[in-house]
């Protein structure tokens, strides 16, 4: 089986481009180091990316959400972040300051393209401008901001081939084991269970912002 592996695995540059050819214009054109007005666009009608980031102890990728815009555009080459409520892990904050490079994926409802950036970052905590990202008067408690490296967009095939905006596929909450359910078994009891899932929209709804 080792043998048959290793016969079979990908190990190089070389090895991938023979596979996969080299990239066509539209592939490349694309790419570049600034957030143009197209792609001012897509940001500010998201409200919805992923934040991968990297430091010692590993990788992290993490939902972030909030209104169309929530990232805001500083300038053509800095954005800037809101760190919401959560669970207080803050595995990516965790990463960033200690290794600033990050990347970014934007998804927009009913829209097949994605957006993608890379970047280095770094966290905030001026009150100015924690004060300008408040919500019902809350602020968050960073900013992370991010120095664009590279900006292009991702074509839609991938959604495309999920059907993720059609609604006639959304599955049923009842279908999959609930938060509570997971933290339960994962915990011999000791959190989760009925009680968590009951009352988690309610917890929510107070500790949104």
């Amino acid at each position: 089986m080792p043998d048959t592996i290793a016969r079979h695995t990908l190990t190089t540059i070389a090895d991938l481009e023979a596979l996969y050819g080299q990239p066509g214009e539209t592939s490349t054109v694309k790419e570049v180091a600034r957030i143009t007005p197209h792609y001012r666009a897509y940001i500010e009608a998201s409200p919805f990316a992923s934040l991968a980031t990297s430091g010692p102890e590993g990788l992290d990728c993490s939902p972030r959400g909030d209104k169309p815009g929530f990232v805001r555009v500083h300038d053509e080459t800095t954005l800037m972040l809101p760190d919401r409520r959560g669970n207080n892990r803050i595995d990516s904050l965790r990463n960033i300051v200690r290794d600033p490079r990050v990347a970014l994926l934007f998804l927009i409802p009913g829209i097949g393209n994605t957006l993608r950036v890379n970047g280095r970052a770094h966290i905030s905590v001026e009150p100015e401008l924690l004060d300008s990202f408040a919500v019902e008067d809350k602020p968050p408690r960073s900013v992370t901001v991010i120095k664009v490296d590279a900006v292009y967009f991702q074509c839609a095939r991938a959604l495309v081939r999920s059907d993720l905006w059609n609604a006639a596929h959304h599955v049923a909450p009842g279908k999959l084991p609930s938060a509570g359910q997971i933290l339960a078994a994962l915990s011999a009891d000791r959190v989760g269970g009925e009680t968590y899932d009951r009352e988690w929209a309610g917890r929510a709804a107070k500790t949104m912002w």
